[in-house]
């Protein structure tokens, strides 16, 4: 009775587009529709108490039903409690342990080359560290620990600051996705759940507690996320401030994203998406107007393209501006580049204009950006002759330099400066041996010449003459420092100095591999340029004319950080991982410890919470199939049904799609892969797994009747209470710690719980 009441109650004000989404039937030719929850503004709410509200754009549509949420104090007093745990779990013991963990060792070392205003590469945007650094600099840290490696103990070094404000990031985790399901679902419980599976999961509370910019880039994912459904809650009330402020903060957050991690750009594709179809379905709506259809573009256009791309630019200008110190990584980056820092052998620096005969020189490659380099070891047993090695190094460094002299056999070079077409030899200034190439096969680029240095003092044979040529130039142009761009060309064989951009293995210290190539092709690696050059017998210039615009200086770090993120290569013993072990929790990573008198932290899901999560991603797919085909086909359904199915394939649909966008892009990736690169996308696994068991429990009278259904649907949600409280239990010394015996052991707090031997715990 209760039911068909609802029904008929629906039935004045409901139609269905033909997306299966409820709608207001007209009046006057225009939908209308009201919002169940106005942050801004009163909600309207039909007399009956159910919510008429949904938009008919987007991905994220919201449902023509919604289960009732608490009210008033009672929506406080839970959001407050969420808040509360969020916070209580994080900020639990997160001075421990007192010494260096994991990645700890990189963004401690560039909060302190933020404080000191020292320049280093990282593969990632600045923002992240940007705030590590500050919230260090703020809570007194000065930036003069080390962080050499795992193990270091902080000492009387203040370390807090940088922990806690990684740790209220993550704790804002749960608040956010609780504040994001409500919205899509409408459904306080869901809501409540997706907030617990996160509050307990060991692997979210691990990766929020140390000095990580993971946390700081899943906050701003969320907040994108919960931004973006917002916005679209106002979808009948354009151009409002609500709308505007929506709309603005969803730029601000996709900036957030992107600024922090270059994998914050798989939220923006989602909300790009979202907002095409958006924007597809207005161009539809003949009751809009063209003009007003391009305001709505030009809208978006502002607040979701240009003003993240402001803020970005806004960000890295900050980010170049406090980094302006010479620092250990310069030479991944241009000689021009390097003339803007301070304490750099090219800052405000003077040397002669023309290469010569005489001159004192390091030689630069534009592929990898590294230095022709050379030292007093040889190519071992069965790499081609054993000869002197030569490699490329990114460092500067004394083994870098090399003296350029005249080719015996070259009549044609009449003057000391050097010219296009003119015959040299390079001879490297600590070992005294000549740049050498022969018909041998280079260490890793077989197809290659083999690059050595041979002879001693300075005397060697006809393969060590190096034809010099301009890249652009004639015969009889000179090579000017820094801005000429030459190559080294073999005159016996005629191959090119060339830089593989292959690692060599330990024995060569894993450097860059250089080799002579026959295959003449036109890349940056087969070019080079003077970068410090000295010779007394010439006048010196200033190089101040080379500095670069802000373009070029963004541009170029740009090109090196994406170069070395794609040429980042597992280091020895280095756990990685493969996409297809993340969603089944195959292995953690350790952050601290080895031993039993070590404090031991092991980086990994709540294996209860993560398998109920995989489990409801299938549950999920089949509801969702048997929901959409019910409102495509029309079948008769009453309020509470068609409200869940809405529900399954409006705000289900897309976070189904934000977990893919986050998910599957990564088997495409050559990069070296790690597993918590998986965690933004087991945000969008867990706030479904939120909505698919609260409706999976909520239509539970399906199966037994009143009052007998409200007694399952109570035992059910107080199951899955007792389910993650207590996994929790048993798992959280994974992430607050574990001393003495390992998990095999009797005495050990995970005794028995090792349950996949891929598990180092």
């Amino acid at each position: 009775m209760e039911e068909n009441a609802c029904e008929a109650a629906l039935a004045p004000h409901y139609q269905q587009d033909q997306y299966g989404f409820g709608v207001r039937k007209r009046k006057g030719g225009k939908a209308v529709t009201t919002d169940s929850n106005d942050t801004f503004g009163s909600a309207q709410q039909p007399s009956n108490g159910t919510s008429t509200s949904t938009s008919t754009h987007g991905l994220n549509q919201k449902a023509c039903w919604q289960p009732p949420r608490a009210e008033g104090y009672q929506s406080v007093c839970t959001l407050l409690l969420v808040t509360v745990l969020s916070f209580a779990t994080r900020f639990y013991k997160l001075m421990e342990p007192d010494h260096v963990c994991w990645d700890e060792t990189h963004f401690g070392k560039m909060a302190n080359w933020y404080i000191n205003r020292t320049f280093f590469l990282d593969v990632h945007p600045p923002l992240g560290k940007m705030l590590i650094g500050l919230s260090g600099y703020l809570t007194g840290y000065n930036g003069s620990f080390p962080f050499t490696k795992p193990g270091d103990k902080f000492e009387e070094h203040h370390y807090g600051g940088m922990r806690g404000m990684c740790a209220a990031f993550g704790a804002g985790l749960p608040v956010l996705a609780y504040l994001t399901v409500v919205e899509v679902s409408g459904s306080t419980s869901a809501a409540l759940i997706t907030a617990a599976l996160l509050i307990f999961d060991t692997g979210y509370i691990t990766l929020s507690q140390y000095i990580l910019l993971d946390p700081i880039l899943m906050f701003f994912i969320m907040a994108a996320v919960f931004c973006t459904i917002k916005f679209y809650s106002y979808t009948h009330r354009p151009f409002t401030t609500p709308w505007c402020v929506w709309l603005v903060l969803m730029g601000v957050s996709l900036a957030g994203c992107v600024s922090v991690k270059f994998l914050g750009v798989f939220v923006v594709l989602l909300v790009g998406l979202n907002t095409a179809a958006e924007l597809w379905e207005l161009l539809g709506d003949n009751t809009l107007s063209l003009t007003e259809v391009y305001k709505h573009v030009l809208a978006r256009v502002c607040g979701l393209i240009l003003l993240p791309l402001f803020l970005y630019l806004t960000i890295f200008t900050v980010h170049l501006n406090i980094l302006n110190k010479s620092g250990p990584s310069d030479g991944f980056f241009s000689s021009s580049f390097q003339s803007r820092l301070l304490g750099n052998s090219l800052h405000n620096a003077s040397m002669p204009e023309y290469l010569a005969y005489g001159s004192t020189v390091t030689l630069k490659n534009h592929g990898v950006q590294g230095y022709l380099h050379s030292h007093s070891h040889s190519y071992p047993e069965g790499v081609g002759a054993l000869q002197q090695q030569v490699t490329t190094y990114p460092h500067k460094d004394v083994n870098n330099l090399w003296l350029v002299k005249r080719a015996e056999d070259d009549p044609d070079a009449l003057s000391d400066l050097i010219r296009h077409g003119d015959v040299i030899q390079l001879e490297h200034i600590e070992t005294t041996r000549n740049l050498h190439s022969h018909v041998m096969e280079a260490p890793l680029t077989r197809k290659h010449q083999q690059v050595t240095g041979y002879g001693a003092n300075g005397i060697g044979d006809d393969n060590d003459f190096w034809v010099v040529e301009v890249y652009g130039g004639q015969k009889g142009d000179l090579v000017k420092t820094i801005r000429s761009k030459i190559r080294f060309v073999h005159k016996n064989t005629g191959c090119v100095l060339f830089s593989s951009g292959e690692q060599l293995p330990k024995w060569a210290w894993e450097q860059g591999e250089v080799t002579c190539n026959p295959h003449d092709k036109d890349t940056p690696s087969f070019h080079w340029n003077i970068e410090d050059h000295s010779n007394p017998k010439l006048p010196n210039i200033s190089l101040e004319v080379l500095k670069p615009s802000f373009l070029e200086i963004l541009v170029e770090s740009h090109i090196v950080m994406f170069k070395t993120n794609n040429g980042m290569k597992p280091k020895e013993d280095e756990v990685t991982s493969q996409p297809w072990q993340w969603p089944i929790n195959y292995q953690g990573i350790g952050f601290s410890g080895t031993n039993e008198t070590d404090y031991r932290v092991y980086f990994l899901g709540n294996p209860v919470l993560w398998g109920l999560n995989l489990a409801c991603l299938g549950v999920y797919l089949l509801m969702v199939v048997f929901a959409a085909a019910g409102l495509h086909r029309g079948c008769i359904m009453d309020a509470k049904r068609h409200g869940h199915a809405c529900v399954l394939t409006g705000g289900g649909g897309m976070l189904f799609l934000g977990w893919l966008l986050h998910y599957l892009p990564f088997y495409a990736m050559g990069r070296i892969l790690y597993y918590h690169h998986y965690y933004p996308a087991m945000l969008f696994n867990i706030m479904l797994t939120g909505i698919t068991l609260d409706c999976l429990l909520q239509n539970v009278d399906l199966l037994v009747k009143p009052p007998y259904a409200d007694w399952a649907l109570r035992g059910g949600q107080g199951l899955l209470a007792v389910v993650i409280l207590y996994s929790f239990y048993l798992f959280h010394p994974l992430s607050y710690g574990m001393q003495g015996p390992r998990a095999h052991e009797e005495g050990s707090p995970m005794y028995n719980l090792n349950w996949m031997e891929s598990w180092e715990f």
